[in-house]
């Protein structure tokens, strides 16, 4: 009986993650994430799954982001009925994201319906609100640090990835090897999360590599940031900043409450939250306290630096106000979601502003902005671009080529085979060049779709 790695996602590519243990006829799904980014990757989470849902035996999520948990609702609904492990943490983020990229989807579909934009008639979403909620029922949460068993004789461990909450890297033993997977690392000097544990002793390694062919600046986020801000309030425009509501959004406000506290941008700058998710997931910092570097007052002053928009009306109401005002909206490569619509209302305009806060997926409306292109494509439509377009470099809640580097050389042994995932090709490339040269290890980038033993 042979012990293999099915690369079903985040190979080749930094999204859609999916690694299919296989072993004596079980399966094993670690992670089950959403495709993003280019039409060639999304149009994957229409194909049929690889192997039938319903012989999947278990699935282990790191971390709740949609490129590791969004394609669980279609998996569930198409057949899987096995347990979701996670974390709490996990847990209580899918509990928000899932339902919201189900609602999305439904509304993106309706709007391309109402419209008559969609070559599809009628569009329809990937999958729904209700079918994301359905799935929720299936989590099953484990302790980190503690043993359990997704599947019969075979044990499974969390440890703390960093990066987001509830985010874990996981330590599988099944058929006498230890394969670990990392997860996203998260940066050992994040203004939010605590630093990652050292790696857990392993035969196998899979480490993502999403920054595995760059280092971050010596350059705070605050300073970046602040700079921004002041530029745009000065000249009385509006600021579109298109976050991930879950772990971006929350530092950006943890900074915009420093620079407002120190004086470094007006304290009278209307700060606006669009984005329901990313106001619930802030709330989930009060509930998982240890679990990030904030202390209360800290939480509280995030919690309370911006007025929280809730209802699509109240995110309409926006557009009858006048600048200066800054509008944090979900999502953060501007795939879909509220910040489409802000994007279509200030990204014409030469006094307004667009800072992008973090890396930006080859392929999504994020990367053509940070490409400098004349016009963007929303709802259909091109529209010219003359708002700033500013992409902070130092707010990224991923690890760097260094310190992913600095991550594997803590294992008090080598192991025997590192697969370098979760990167697009260059960045895994790089990261497997230095993995080999600078820490004498076996590393190979696996293509998608390929099976390795483990």
């Amino acid at each position: 009986m042979t012990l293999n790695i099915r690369f079903l996602g985040g190979a080749d590519t930094v999204t859609g993650s999916k690694y299919c243990v296989e072993y004596d006829g079980r399966r094993l799904l670690v992670d089950c994430g959403l495709f993003q980014g280019y039409k060639q990757l999304r149009l994957r989470n229409w194909d049929p799954c690889p192997m039938p849902p319903k012989d999947v035996d278990a699935v282990i999520l790191t971390h709740a982001h949609l490129d590791h948990s969004g394609y669980l609702p279609l998996l569930c609904r198409n057949g899987f009925v096995g347990k979701v492990h996670s974390t709490s943490g996990t847990r209580d983020l899918c509990g928000i994201l899932l339902p919201d990229s189900g609602h999305i989807q439904e509304e993106d579909a309706y709007f391309a319906n109402r419209h008559g934009f969609s070559k599809h008639d009628p569009a329809l979403p990937l999958y729904t609100e209700q079918d994301a909620k359905f799935c929720l029922q299936q989590f099953h949460v484990e302790k980190m640090h503690e043993w359990f068993q997704p599947i019969l004789g075979w044990n499974a461990k969390f440890s703390s990835a960093g990066h987001i909450l509830g985010a874990a890297s996981l330590l599988l033993e099944v058929a006498g090897r230890r394969i670990l997977f990392s997860g996203d690392l998260g940066r050992p000097d994040d203004s939010l999360m605590n630093p990652p544990d050292a790696p857990l002793q392993a035969d196998t390694v899979l480490i993502e590599s999403t920054y595995g062919n760059r280092n971050h600046p010596e350059e705070n986020v605050n300073s970046e940031l602040g700079a921004a801000l002041k530029k745009v309030a000065a000249r009385g425009g509006v600021a579109v900043v298109p976050v991930f509501a879950v772990g971006r959004a929350q530092a950006i406000l943890h900074s915009i409450a420093q620079l407002k506290a120190a004086g470094e941008i007006p304290h009278g700058l209307p700060i606006f939250l669009d984005s329901p998710m990313a106001i619930h997931t802030t709330a989930l910092f009060k509930r998982h306290m240890g679990e990030h570097r904030l202390n209360a007052v800290e939480v509280q002053a995030m919690d309370h630096i911006a007025t929280m928009i809730e209802t699509p009306e109240q995110s309409k109401a926006l557009v009858k106000r006048h600048g200066p005002m800054v509008i944090l909206s979900a999502s953060g490569m501007a795939t879909g979601g509220r910040v489409l619509h802000h994007l279509a209302n200030y990204v014409g305009g030469h006094r307004n502003m667009v800072i992008l806060t973090g890396f930006q997926s080859p392929g999504t409306r994020g990367a053509t902005l940070a490409s400098g292109a004349s016009s963007i494509r929303l709802h259909g439509k091109d529209l010219a671009v003359a708002a700033e377009i500013v992409q902070l470099s130092s707010a990224s809640a991923h690890a760097d080529g260094n310190q992913l580097i600095a991550w594997l050389q803590r294992m008090s042994k080598a192991p025997d085979q590192v697969y370098v995932v979760h990167g697009e090709r260059e960045a895994s490339d790089a990261l497997r060049q230095r993995i080999e040269r600078e820490l004498r290890m076996r590393a190979v980038v696996p293509e998608h779709a390929s099976i390795w033993p483990g």
